[in-house]
């Protein structure tokens, strides 16, 4: 497995990036750090706005496909693509492979043309180029003093035709990504990650090889966990805790979201939060993990490095490491 497949991406301006509807993806090399850092700031866009962004789905080694922003940039987990509610996201879906294929997102709003699934012929089909729109939208008010939700919150887009109608082969291959829809206001985070649990893999890794994910103490991390596959998860966070709502942060004193630790993340299923790195308790090399215990003994788990402040290395870091790379991981279990 190379580095179009695993391997960090380039570094790109992220205001650049988000004004033009795609977001480089999570973390995906062994220690590369993600993301641009920049201080937090309340999101803002303008409505009503149309993003356009070519994708190029691709083949890789190691029987891996994959989703890149540029011919030879794919990768697994794909680009992570952001936008505002009331924001149009026009993909351009470019297929260099020899496979049916296609992208289907959660989450947003689209026509039968940009569903993705052969069930409404929205595919492509090998070499084939096809556009598929996806809308969001705000909450808005509705009848019976009831509110209509909108379209903000952490979701996923994936293969849905290769191998089979449902794109079970696409998905199980590493076609799949994050999709973030953004409410006036949000903060935004200084590093993204984004962790897909498929079966026994993590980003279609397992240990030691799963992504290290990198921060600096105090920094504002935002993690996107996606589910696929065929088995049940959960996802923990070593050291670190964020409210179960849309964003992973408390609105106030009187809000009544639990905090927590730990969460299902089962298939076609998704969530985020944003942390800060090493609030409380300091840098180090703190693990996440699949919670079944026979899944992390098999290899679903990493670790998510907090650097001192300076981005120098922690006093212990280092050796815990280096105990992780050599612990013994029963695959298949």
């Amino acid at each position: 497995m190379d580095d179009h497949a695993v391997g960090s991406q380039r570094h790109l301006s992220r205001r650049s990036l988000i004004a033009t509807g795609a977001l480089a993806a999570g973390a995906l090399g062994a220690s590369a750090p993600v993301g641009t850092a920049f201080g937090p700031s309340p999101a803002r866009a303008a409505a009503g706005v149309t993003k356009k962004v070519t994708i190029y789905a691709e083949q890789l080694p190691g029987g891996l496909f994959g989703y890149g922003l540029a011919p030879g940039q794919a990768t697994v987990p794909g680009p992570l693509l952001e936008m505002y509610e009331g924001d149009t996201l026009e993909i351009t879906l470019v297929n260099t492979t020899n496979q049916r294929l296609s992208i289907h997102p959660h989450g947003v709003d689209y026509s039968t043309e940009s569903d993705g699934s052969p069930l409404n012929a929205s595919f492509n089909n090998p070499g084939e180029t096809r556009t598929y729109v996806w809308r969001s939208r705000e909450m808005f008010a509705a009848a019976g003093r009831r509110f209509m939700p909108g379209s903000a919150g952490y979701w996923h887009y994936h293969d849905h035709a290769m191998g089979t109608d449902h794109g079970t082969a696409g998905v199980a291959k590493g076609l799949y990504g994050a999709l973030i829809v953004r409410r006036r206001g949000d903060i935004l985070p200084e590093k993204q990650f984004t962790v897909v649990f498929h079966d026994m893999t993590i980003n279609n890794r397992m240990a030691p090889e799963t992504p290290m994910f990198e921060a600096n103490l105090g920094q504002r991390v935002e993690w996107i966990a996606i589910g696929h596959g065929n088995l049940f998860h959960t996802f923990h966070l070593h050291a670190h805790r964020w409210a179960d709502n849309r964003t992973g942060m408390l609105e106030g004193p009187s809000d009544p979201s639990l905090v927590i630790d730990n969460k299902d993340l089962n298939p076609g299923s998704s969530f985020g939060f944003q942390v800060l790195a090493g609030e409380g308790v300091g840098p180090g090399a703190w693990m996440y993990h699949c919670h079944v215990q026979n899944h992390s003994d098999g290899g679903m788990a990493g670790i998510f490095l907090v650097r001192n402040a300076d981005g120098s290395m922690p006093p212990g870091a280092e050796e815990a490491i280096h105990r992780f790379q050599g612990h013994t991981h029963t695959h298949g279990s």
